[in-house]
């Protein structure tokens, strides 16, 4: 009869205790659950409800809207590392009451939350990957045994987790329960809150016994935003993992960039919805004091202060300077020459409104001249310059450089805003110059091909006119009045040079480089020689005429051959990105560590290797020079 009452005076203490904490939950309205500079300027917070609310929290500081407010409702999907203490201490009872207590939770939780789970005792480690599915964290925490070896590298324990976490997208959250203080850690308590503060993840750590590190613990809870618990018998520790599980159903994580200096207050207040609001007034942390991004190493200490602001704020002063100076210089005249056109040159007055293109980028002349001033003797810049001629556009080299510089830069702006991550910026700065490049080339392969196939009808052309009794020259602008273009076009140029005093050799060599057909060079040598040494050029053209066809029917052939070859490289070249575009948009969870972890990157960056090594070797397989 007395245990019947004990059993009843228990469960009766214990309703109150859960009443009177659910008043004062609902009571509580909003609550901002700590404030995290770790990561300044960036400002992170906690704002917790007293029910479920699907509405984002507004965020005030010092009394203004914050702009740019990024919300993740934890109450959702997000990313829970559970961190079990299996050191000595914990052998027995102990280890199986948590363990029974983190399946509670793993079975409560929401169905889209990703669990995984890190286990410490001499050593920290990964029981399996991140998952939504409880069947290996249940099998893992029903098989957990206390390590053989003393030791509790808390500390570990805790840079994984956020290591782990940081490659995760959404929620991050740190559950994590220890009987004792950190023995053997290699990590630091600052390099784990270090980790913590990067990865952005709330910590609601449970100090189990009395032996615990309540201090660290606290200190955890307290600058991640979360909620330190201490459980001091083994049969509350159900309840504290049932209680984290409902605030985090009511918990939003926000944060957002702060114009705040160090060492200035901040009030912060948070309103969400009916729930009311919650004030906390706050101290942005003194460099170097509770903050944790070290100074770079490239500058020395004194650079990082009110003295290294001025000298930074005089140097964009500088800088916006010789812009300005540059401009002036390059307009200079400009303004006197445009109220005298009117008076001197009336007709390009009137024209003065439809200017083209080119007169549009006469502003920038001073630019171009010293662009071209210095990269103009490079080898780099003659291809560029004669990449233009053979796509026959009205280019100068340094205005398609500029064109090129100009796409990379506005691509990689493009991707900063969208993502903001390193390697799409860089991808996209390439591709932003790339493409244009692709263009230019494509067209001028093309031209330089109609050019190939109008070569024996040219040829046969010149031979006619030859057998008429006409002279070179007269051969040549036969084909200039009777041919098409490219061929009609490139034989005027040589027709214009000739006229201007340029040998006809010069002009016509000086063609072929420019056209880079390979035939047209053999024509052009066959004429030299037989201009030196004398003979028939009526019928070495005949015969040239035939070689030639003859050359590209065989290359035809040769094409056609290894047109299975080609496709292949085509496909195994493709199927890769083909696969990896497919996969991520059909399951992005799935691809996430290929695209935000260290490894994943390296990852792309091998197959990437490996795909041009195999893209040259098939090239060199399907390849045939003749």
């Amino acid at each position: 009869m007395s245990r019947k009452r004990g059993v009843f005076r228990l469960g009766l203490v214990t309703g109150l205790a859960a009443l009177a904490t659910t008043t004062g939950t609902a009571s509580a309205g909003v609550r901002l659950n700590g404030v995290d500079f770790g990561a300044y300027p960036q400002v992170r917070t906690t704002v917790v409800t007293s029910a479920f609310s699907s509405t984002q929290p507004s965020l005030f500081e010092n009394g203004q809207r914050v702009v740019g407010l990024q919300a993740v409702n934890l109450g959702r999907c997000k990313n829970v590392v559970l961190a079990l203490d299996t050191s000595r201490s914990m052998a027995g009872k102990p280890l199986v009451e948590a363990a029974t207590a983190a399946t509670a939770f793993v079975a409560a939780k929401p169905a889209c939350d990703r669990v995984a789970l890190v286990t410490f005792g001499q050593h920290a480690s990964q029981e399996g990957a991140f998952s939504t599915s409880t069947i290996d964290a249940d099998n893992t925490l029903r098989t957990l045994a206390v390590g053989a070896n003393s030791g509790t590298a808390l500390w570990d324990a805790v840079d994984l987790s956020a290591r782990l976490l940081a490659s995760q997208q959404g929620g991050r959250v740190v559950v994590l329960l220890t009987d004792g203080d950190d023995v053997g850690s290699r990590a630091s308590e600052s390099d784990a809150i270090l980790s913590l503060h990067k990865a952005g993840a709330v910590v609601y750590p449970i100090a189990f016994g009395s032996r615990a590190d309540s201090s660290g613990l606290e200190r955890l809870a307290r600058e991640t935003g979360g909620s330190f618990h201490a459980a001091a018998t083994s049969t509350t520790l159900s309840g504290i993992y049932r209680s984290i599980g409902l605030e985090l159903r009511r918990t939003w994580r926000v944060r957002y960039l702060t114009t705040a200096r160090p060492g200035d207050k901040l009030e912060l207040k948070a309103s969400v919805g009916s729930f009311g609001s919650d004030t906390t007034s706050v101290s942005v942390p003194g460099s170097g004091s509770a903050t944790n991004d070290k100074p770079s190493p490239l500058l020395p200490d004194s650079f990082y202060g009110r003295a290294g602001d001025l000298l930074f704020t005089l140097l964009a002063a500088l800088l916006v300077l010789a812009a300005g100076i540059l401009a002036a210089s390059t307009l200079r005249g400009s303004w006197l020459k445009r109220r005298l056109a009117a008076h001197v040159e009336p007709s390009r007055g009137r024209a003065a409104k439809h200017r083209t293109g080119r007169e549009r980028l006469a502003m920038l002349s001073g630019l171009f001249r010293v662009t071209e001033s210095t990269f103009a003797h490079r080898r780099q810049w003659r291809n560029l310059q004669l990449l233009l001629e053979r796509a026959d556009l009205p280019l100068r080299t340094v205005e398609f450089a500029w064109l090129l510089i100009g796409c990379s830069f506005v691509l990689a702006v493009f991707a900063a805003i969208i993502s903001g991550g390193a390697i799409p910026i860089l991808a996209c700065f390439l591709v932003g110059g790339f493409v244009p490049y692709l263009v230019v080339w494509m067209k001028a392969k093309r031209r330089m091909q109609a050019f190939e196939d109008q070569l024996p009808d040219l040829l046969i052309t010149m031979a006619a006119s030859l057998k008429a009794g006409h002279s070179f020259k007269q051969g040549i602008q036969s084909v200039v009045d009777e041919g098409q273009d490219p061929a009609a076009k490139e034989l005027r140029r040589v027709l214009t040079d000739t006229q201007l005093g340029r040998p006809m050799e010069a002009a016509l060599q000086e063609t072929a480089d420019r056209i880079g057909s390979k035939n047209f060079s053999f024509v052009i040598t066959a004429v030299n020689i037989q201009r030196q040494v004398g003979g028939s050029l009526a019928g070495l053209f005949d015969m040239v005429a035939d070689t030639v066809r003859d050359r590209q029917q065989f290359a035809r052939k040769i094409r056609s051959l290894t047109a299975m070859g080609r496709m292949a490289a085509y496909v195994l070249v493709g199927l890769p990105f083909f696969i990896a575009l497919a996969m991520t948009v059909l399951n992005r969870t799935y691809m996430d560590p290929l695209f935000n972890t260290r490894t994943g990157h390296m990852l792309i960056m091998v197959g990437l290797t490996m795909m041009a090594f195999g893209s040259l070797v098939l090239k060199k397989i399907v390849s045939f020079k003749g």
